[in-house]
């Protein structure tokens, strides 16, 4: 009896101790297994991170593209000398004169007005050295972000050029006379949009690699009297002698458009005074008629009032 009761507990410690090992096992399994499970995470996450960091930094950040104007109005004493300072200034920083024209003024002098091109990044020094030339009188800026446009023209050069070669590989691969005909005239068209997006592509470049600078010089004296409104007695009297000299040329115009018409009228006065009226007055009346019978004629009545019966004898 007490043999059966040794081996019945002995038997309960052997199931209890097999069933503790088996639960602290499947707990190592289970930590292993999400030990190895994190692991294989964690370099994922690592990777995932390190792609979007590659990526991010591949992803190219696009220079703003801007078209730069402006225009600067400036009073110097030498005009020439001004203009071949800017001149030096402008081929110094790697630019050109674009457009130039001159003035000469009795009055005010010299005037010269020039459109320069330099680069968008010597912009502002270039700027500053030709305000320095003399007294700024009015200067004006513009900056147009022209990015979004370009980026665009870009894109749809990319895909017109892809879309050029399609058509240009079918024109390899057909065989029948319409479908090349119809293929060619598909690619001229293409290609004449291609041409078309690459002129306004490389006009965006010029425009916004070269700044446009205009420049208008003037000497000195120039605006001497602009603020003088004020007329004068000299004014008075050449505004008087202008208006005398407009009056006569206006009445010498009358005179000639009116000339025509006066000769031809005296022309014709003369015709009827000394042709066609002497004819008229030339001209023989005719006689008035006799009367076809003889009147009774009146008695002679005396003195008295009597009348007179016959002829004294």
């Amino acid at each position: 009896m007490r043999t059966t009761c040794q081996v019945r507990v002995l038997a309960g410690v052997l199931l209890a101790a097999s069933l503790t090992l088996a639960g602290c096992g499947q707990s190592g399994g289970d930590s292993k297994a999400s030990s190895a499970d994190a692991a294989t995470a964690a370099p994922g996450a690592g990777g995932g991170a390190a792609e979007d960091a590659k990526s991010g930094r591949r992803s190219p950040r696009l220079a703003p593209s801007v078209i730069r104007t402006a225009s600067l109005e400036v009073e110097v004493r030498d005009v020439p000398g001004a203009l071949a300072k800017a001149r030096r200034v402008t081929e110094d920083a790697g630019g050109y004169v674009g457009e130039e024209s001159t003035d000469r003024d009795d009055d005010s002098g010299e005037r010269t007005r020039v459109v320069l091109r330099v680069p968008a990044e010597r912009y502002e020094e270039v700027l500053g050295s030709l305000q320095g030339t003399g007294k700024l009188l009015r200067r004006t800026a513009r900056a147009q972000d022209v990015t979004d446009e370009v980026v665009d023209v870009d894109s749809r050069i990319k895909s017109q050029r892809a879309s050029v070669a399609r058509v240009r590989e079918l024109m390899d691969r057909a065989e029948k006379l319409t479908d090349v005909v119809a293929l060619e005239g598909e690619l001229s068209g293409r290609e004449a949009d291609l041409e078309a997006l690459l002129a306004r592509q490389a006009s965006l470049k010029d425009r916004t690699g070269l700044a446009t600078i205009t420049l208008s010089l003037s000497g000195r004296g120039a605006h001497a009297d602009a603020g003088d409104d004020t007329p004068g007695f000299l004014d008075a009297l050449s505004g008087g002698w202008h208006a005398f000299w407009t009056m006569l040329r206006w009445i010498a115009l009358a005179v000639g458009a009116v000339l025509p018409f006066a000769v031809l009228l005296a022309l014709l006065v003369f015709l009827w005074r000394r042709v066609v009226r002497p004819r008229f007055a030339r001209t023989p009346r005719p006689a008035p008629a006799a009367p076809s019978g003889s009147l009774p004629q009146a008695r002679p009545v005396s003195e008295s009032g009597a009348p007179v019966s016959g002829e004294e004898s």
